[in-house]
């Protein structure tokens, strides 16, 4: 009779036991949520450091494609390019558009016609969002430089974050949250 008797404490004091306490499930809630905002910020951390490196990408695209819009065009145009404030301000529209149905273009018309397009793209200003631009770089200033046959193209925009050294090799405003990329080429 007493091994019965102690076999019915054993069960009641199971049937009591089962399950969890509030406390435990507080617990588990918290390490949970922890987990859950711990994938946000690095989320957002990810999307921060995507940017950037959109930003660079397109800087570099952006030089290449100055340099290449030179190689394209007469050697003897190449003076025609060197400016330090591009990106200050969109100049006009060309006289010349120099496109399929205008003709063909001179050197120096090509020149023109190149610097403003590359200029548009620059500032963004060749995708919009409504009368608003909506590509380029932030802030972007670009400088080209010509000596002999050697180009160099630096192109400086505004960062999201500080950094120890913002040199701009004197194209544009410096600061430390400038960014640049600085491609040299020879054009022949």
């Amino acid at each position: 009779m007493i091994l019965n008797s102690t076999s019915q404490l054993d069960k009641s004091r199971f049937k009591k036991e089962s399950g969890m306490t509030f406390i435990e499930v507080l617990i588990a809630l918290v390490i949970m949520v922890t987990g859950i905002l711990g994938a946000v910020a690095m989320q957002a951390t990810a999307k921060k450091g995507s940017f950037d490196a959109m930003q660079r990408s397109l800087a570099s695209s952006l030089s290449q494609d100055i340099i290449e819009r030179m190689r394209s065009n007469d050697a003897t145009a190449l003076a025609n390019y060197v400016a330090t404030d591009y990106g200050v301000y969109l100049n006009e529209v060309p006289g010349k558009r120099c496109q399929a149905s205008d003709g063909l273009c001179t050197a120096a018309e090509m020149a023109t016609n190149d610097q403003y397009e590359w200029e548009l793209a620059l500032m963004g200003a060749d995708v919009k969002n409504g009368t608003n631009n909506a590509g380029g770089l932030v802030d972007a200033r670009a400088c080209v430089n010509v000596n002999n046959n050697a180009v160099t193209v630096v192109i400086t925009w505004q960062g999201r974050t500080e950094l120890v050294n913002g040199s701009t090799e004197d194209c544009g405003d410096s600061g430390s949250k400038r960014r640049q990329v600085l491609v040299e080429a020879f054009v022949f």
